[in-house]
């Protein structure tokens, strides 16, 4: 049986309707299954959140809780603290109210008896008075009775007591000052002695003697060449950039720098090592070193006063003070290098005054200041005491270190123990064995002025100026000065040295007075 076209494509079509209609019930199926899918997922993760918000509701509520009493416990220690220091507080109030309480009761006391001692002087002064008009009616009874016995009047008499009593005070005087000397003498060298030896023993400072020439080693002799440079050019640059002289003679690899200014004789010696290390030389690689050394001795002048005062143990130094102190590394005076000096004048200003009970610090802060005034004496004029202490004055230290610094060479009198004890301090560094070297001329002049000033005294009949002028020794007439004269000689003689001569340390003046008997055997 056959099946017309018009009857295939209807059956066609109705298959095709079947299977659309088929497949979109499917895929609503599988659509509705995904949503139910979906739906119970959904329902599932807010269960799980609602179960999470539920724990996290509890542990937020755990957490305030322990929050809360670990507050209410630091809220009750701090309450409690309070209180304690409320109490005790209290208790110290109190205890000062009955203080002053009792401190009131004995003023009222004292002003009682002020009262009846005010009283009781007002009786005996008028007693006093009358005693006194009594007395000097009998002086005047007595002196007349005296005048007619004496056969000299009042002022005659007067005249020749006093010149008796003059003569003897005169006696008394020497044997007293004499006596009360050689105490006085005995127990302050035993102390002073104990004191210095204490000082020097617990500090001990090396030295190093400067020059005023450098030398500067040369890797070979073409260097020197190089140093000189075409026509001289790069010699005369280094010597105009830095200030220093440039000697390039015979010495075998080597070159020596002369000037009198340590601080420009180093920034030479270290620009002429780094133009030999790196081997440009020529007049603007020249200055352009000068400079960079020059920027960095101004830091390092810095540092070095820093470790200066660090080691001391001096803080709070203004730091324009800092950088002048660093200068004195490159100052000596009589070969001595000013920086240490200062050190050593600093430990020792601190132990003297620590056993003489006096502020230590301070002590310290003067001995290291005190010469700071030789690190810029070459620009200001006057003496390097008082150029210190202005330096001093104007950037913050205390008036008393100020004093102490313008009053160690005496330029002011010494006043305060600080101004003592920084000047023998700066006696003792300057003085100790090695610290120093005078030249020849300095020594003889030395001497011939102590021998000058002793001669100028009347019975003197020997003088000798011995240890390198620290002491003299002095023969007088037995006739014309006897041993009360003999001290007050020695005395002066001291002050006049004191008075007319400069020089570091101490000088001894011995006054040597002896009677020879001689007899002859016949």
């Amino acid at each position: 049986m056959t099946i017309s076209y018009p009857m295939e494509a209807c059956i066609t079509a109705i298959s095709l309707i079947i299977g659309f209609l088929i497949g979109f019930w499917w895929k609503k199926r599988l659509i509705e299954t995904k949503i139910n899918d979906i739906e119970s997922y959904a329902q599932k993760i807010i269960q799980d959140a609602q179960r999470d918000a539920v724990n996290i509701k509890k542990e937020a509520h755990l957490q305030g809780q322990d929050l809360i009493f670990q507050m209410k416990n630091e809220f009750e220690k701090e309450m409690n603290g309070r209180r304690l220091e409320q109490k005790r507080q209290e208790d110290r109030l109190s205890q000062k109210e009955e203080h002053f309480e009792r401190r009131s009761e004995a003023l009222a006391l004292r002003e009682a008896e002020a009262a009846r001692n005010e009283n009781e002087l007002v009786k005996q002064d008028k007693a006093n008075a009358l005693k006194a008009e009594e007395l000097e009616a009998l002086h005047r009874e007595q002196t007349a009775r005296l005048e007619r016995v004496a056969q000299l009047t009042c002022a005659e008499a007067k005249e020749l007591l006093l010149s008796r009593m003059e003569e003897e005070a005169r006696h008394e005087g020497g044997r007293l000052i004499r006596r009360i000397e050689a105490e006085t003498r005995e127990l302050a060298d035993r102390k002073s002695k104990e004191i210095l030896a204490l000082a020097v023993k617990r500090y001990s400072g090396d030295f190093v003697a400067e020059h005023t020439i450098s030398v500067v080693n040369l890797p070979n002799e073409e260097m020197k060449g190089r140093i000189i440079g075409r026509e001289g050019r790069n010699i005369r640059a280094i010597e105009a950039a830095t200030g220093v002289d440039l000697i390039v003679d015979d010495t075998p690899e080597a070159v020596i720098l002369s000037s009198f200014s340590p601080i420009r004789r180093e920034i030479a010696r270290q620009s002429l090592e780094r133009l030999i290390v790196d081997g440009r030389i020529h007049p603007a690689r020249i200055e352009e070193v000068v400079a960079k050394v020059s920027e960095e001795m101004e830091l390092s002048l810095k540092e070095i006063g820093k470790e200066a005062a660090f080691d001391v143990g001096v803080h709070g130094i203004h730091h324009e003070l800092i950088k002048i102190l660093g200068k004195l590394k490159y100052r000596t005076s009589y070969a001595q290098n000013v920086l240490q000096h200062s050190m050593e004048v600093a430990f020792l200003c601190g132990i003297m005054a620590a056993e003489l009970g006096q502020n230590v610090k301070q002590a310290k802060r003067a001995g290291l200041l005190h010469d700071i005034g030789k690190a810029v004496d070459h620009e200001v004029e006057g003496p390097h005491g008082l150029i210190g202490a202005e330096l001093a004055k104007r950037f913050g230290e205390s008036p008393a270190v100020v004093h102490a610094i313008m009053a160690h060479h005496e330029d002011v009198h010494p006043e305060t123990i600080l101004d003592v004890l920084v000047q023998a301090a700066d006696s003792l560094s300057g003085a100790r064995p090695g610290a120093r070297r005078e030249m020849l001329e300095t020594y003889v002049k030395r001497l011939e002025d102590l021998e000058r000033i002793a001669n100028s005294y009347a019975g003197i009949s020997k003088t000798y100026a011995i240890q390198a002028g620290r002491e003299i020794r002095i023969m007088v007439n037995s006739e014309q000065v006897n041993d009360d004269m003999a001290l007050v000689l020695a005395n002066d003689i001291c002050r006049q040295i004191e008075k007319e001569m400069v020089y570091p340390g101490q000088i001894k003046v011995t006054v040597i007075r002896e009677t020879r008997a001689v007899g002859v055997a016949k």
